[in-house]
């Protein structure tokens, strides 16, 4: 019995370390894959793409004046020591993001108190992230913002654990990449209020700029504010304006982990409705100043983070076959199909 007992446990150990070996690889190979898909991409394809080609090559040729943040001209500046081209820049950008995808789940899942099936959480967070058009905003458009945009999400996670250091280390960190990243930070004391009352202020702020009150109040308080959020990258082909539609939209997605709660495993299911609070403080920026143009990307940070919190409801819900590791795999391998398509094709949000 003893001798079958520790075969068992050993055909166990084997099969487990075989699933981990498999996941890794394919982690490597989407990570391959999507380097060289945004890494590749031409000049025309991204509204931002060129700008930052153009600023990438006059790094070589002597001083450059830049209202770019310090933290993304210094990576920059570092990959043009390297003797890299336009392509290997956007492949080592996308490749960064990628990493702090990385650092940031395994925060999360931490935060989330999980201990096994950290390989399984990162696969499911990367194939949310290809499926969503945010996360594709974030790699070829908004790309310093993307870099920062996790960041925000994980410092905002360190703050709610009361954990000042690594607060101010990612949020230092998110900042230096995009100066926007402090306007979110700012709101992180919301995080000390309870439950009911963090939602009421919430719902306060929706309702503020639902009915274009939170517009006018900032119009009437502070001009300055009001035309630099009206004239920072006015577009007549884009909508400014309220956006009842952005608005509703990133509800749902706070909504979602409360309706989905019965679905999930304890003790997960608590702190997966914890990080939905930290995810509701990211849209207290956009309800206070998202009537501008492109007032999408003040929710970039909020949707990306989104994907990570629906990773985690997948792979701790009660249905073992809706995570089971084999069937996520196959959802990662085809979201990198949604991902090529979303990226040749500029589809995003």
């Amino acid at each position: 019995m003893a001798t079958d007992f520790g075969l068992a446990r050993n055909s166990s150990t084997t099969t487990a370390n075989a699933s981990a070996v498999l996941s890794i690889l394919l982690l490597i190979a989407v990570a391959v894959f999507g380097c060289w898909l945004v890494g590749t991409r031409s000049l025309e394809t991204g509204t931002d793409t060129s700008t930052y080609a153009t600023f990438f090559e006059r790094l070589g040729q002597g001083p450059v004046q830049t209202r770019l943040e310090p933290g993304f001209v210094l990576v920059s500046y570092g990959l043009s020591r390297l003797g890299l081209g336009v392509i290997g820049y956007q492949i080592s950008l996308f490749a960064l993001l990628l990493l702090i995808v990385w650092a940031s789940t395994r925060h999360y899942f931490k935060y989330l108190g999980g201990t096994r099936g950290y390989l399984t959480f990162l696969s499911a967070s990367v194939m949310l992230l290809f499926l969503s058009p945010m996360f594709v905003n974030g790699s070829i458009n908004a790309v310093r913002q993307g870099l920062a945009a996790l960041l925000v999400f994980t410092a905002l996670l360190s703050f709610h654990q009361r954990n000042w250091l690594q607060f101010l280390l990612y949020g230092a960190l998110a900042i230096s990449l995009h100066f926007s990243s402090a306007l979110y930070l700012l709101f992180a004391p919301a995080l000390l209020l309870n439950t009911r009352w963090l939602r009421l202020v919430a719902a306060a702020a929706f309702l503020a700029y639902a009915s274009g009150l939170s517009m006018a109040l900032v119009q009437a308080v502070s001009p300055a504010l009001y035309g630099l959020v009206m004239e920072y990258t006015a577009n007549p082909n884009y909508r400014s304006g309220i956006r009842i539609d952005f608005a509703v939209f990133s509800i749902f997605w706070y909504a979602l982990p409360h309706l989905a709660s019965p679905l999930m495993q304890q003790p997960y299911r608590e702190r997966i409705k914890e990080s939905a609070a930290v995810y509701l403080v990211m849209l207290l920026p956009f309800f206070t100043i998202g009537w501008g143009y492109f007032s999408n990307r003040y929710l970039l940070p909020a949707w990306l983070s989104a994907s990570l919190i629906m990773a985690a409801i997948l792979c701790y819900n009660r249905i073992g076959a809706l995570r089971h590791p084999m069937l996520i795999r196959l959802g990662l391998i085809a979201s990198c199909a949604v991902f090529y398509i979303y990226v040749t094709n500029v589809i995003v949000i």
